[in-house]
C-alpha cells in the first residue's frame, strides 16, 4: 500500500469538496430562532460547524460545559487557552433546560479541559447528565470527554451515569500527538477508551483529523490501535486551520482517500465509520446508537 505524499507547508486554497452549503430547512430555522431568543449556547453555532443544518434537522445538537477557556493549548484547537472561569454549578440545569426548549432528541455534551480543578470537572459532568435525564427522559446522550489525565476514579463518574455513547478523541496519529495535542498522550488516550469499554460503556467512540502531515500507514495504524481496545465508532475528518496562530494544513485529503479509510475501518470491524472532509466528532451522532 503506497504512502500518501505529504504536501509542502505552503498555504493552499481550499478544494471544491470543502465548500459548505448554507444550513436550511424548517427544523433548522425553528432551532436557530430558539437559540437566538433564549441565548442558548451550542458548539454548533459557536464553532460554526459545517454540519449544523443537517444535524439540527435530525434533532441532534452539541453543548459545551465548564466554560469556554481551556487549561490546555492544543495546536489545532480554536478554543481560548488561559485561566478558566469559576465553575457555574447551575450549568447542569441550564443545559438540560436548553435541550428541552430545543426539543433535542440526541444531545452531545463536551467540555474544555479543566486541569485546574481537583475533580477536573467530572462532578459537573455527572450532574449535567443527571439533569438532562430528569428533564428530558426521552433524549439520548453522547459525552465527548477529555482524558481527565487518565484517572480511573474520574472516569468512573462518567461510567456511573451511563451515557449511551462515550467519546474521547485521539485527534491525530501517534507521531504527531506531541505537536498537535501538547499536554496529551497517545497511549493515555487509548487507555481511557480501553477502560471505558471494559467497565460497562456499551458504545465507545473516537475521532481523528487528517491533513496535519500524517501518512496513510500511520492512519491505518491508528485505526488498528483503536480496534485493539474494542472501539465501536470512529470519525475521520479534514483538519482546517482556525487561525494563523494554529498549525497549518499540510494536505487536503481527497474524497476518494476518505472513502478508502472508511472501507478499511469497516473491514477492521468498527460498527460505524464516518469518513469525509467535513466530518466532525458529532456528525450523524444519533445514528451511532444503532
Amino acid at each position: 500500500m503506497q504512502e500518501e505524499k505529504i504536501a509542502s507547508p505552503v498555504r493552499q486554497p481550499k478544494p471544491k469538496w470543502l465548500r459548505v452549503k448554507l444550513p436550511t430547512g424548517k427544523k433548522y430555522t425553528e432551532l436557530r430562532g430558539l437559540v437566538d431568543k433564549y441565548d442558548l449556547h451550542t458548539i454548533c453555532t459557536s464553532g460554526s460547524c459545517p454540519n449544523m443544518g443537517e444535524c439540527w434537522s435530525e434533532g441532534t445538537a452539541t453543548f459545551m460545559i465548564l466554560g469556554n477557556i481551556c487549561t490546555r493549548s492544543c495546536g489545532f484547537c480554536g478554543v481560548k487557552t488561559g485561566r478558566p472561569e469559576t465553575v457555574d454549578w447551575e450549568e447542569p440545569e441550564k443545559v438540560a433546560r436548553s435541550i428541552k426548549i430545543m426539543a433535542i432528541k440526541h444531545a452531545v455534551i463536551t467540555s474544555v479541559d479543566r486541569d485546574d480543578l481537583k475533580d477536573m470537572g467530572t462532578i459537573v459532568w455527572g450532574e449535567t447528565v443527571k439533569a438532562i435525564r430528569r428533564m428530558n427522559p426521552e433524549t439520548t446522550l453522547e459525552t465527548l470527554i477529555p482524558d481527565f489525565q487518565g484517572r480511573e476514579d474520574l472516569l468512573d463518574r462518567i461510567i456511573a451515569v451511563h451515557p449511551e455513547v462515550v467519546s474521547h478523541n485521539m485527534e491525530t496519529v501517534k507521531r504527531l500527538t506531541r505537536e498537535v495535542r501538547i499536554q496529551a498522550k497517545y497511549e493515555r488516550s487509548l487507555g481511557v477508551l480501553k477502560y471505558l469499554k471494559e467497565n460497562g460503556i456499551n458504545r465507545t467512540k473516537s475521532g481523528i483529523m487528517l491533513g496535519l502531515g500524517e501518512t496513510e500507514s500511520e492512519v491505518i495504524q491508528t485505526l488498528e490501535d483503536l480496534r485493539s481496545v474494542n472501539l465501536d465508532i470512529v470519525t475521520i475528518g479534514q483538519y482546517l486551520q482556525p487561525s494563523k496562530k494554529h498549525l497549518p494544513v499540510k494536505q487536503f485529503i481527497t474524497p476518494d482517500q476518505f472513502k478508502k479509510y472508511e472501507e478499511i475501518g469497516l473491514k477492521m470491524g468498527f460498527r460505524h465509520v464516518e469518513s469525509g472532509a467535513l466530518v466532525r466528532s458529532s456528525y450523524k451522532a444519533q445514528k451511532h446508537l444503532t
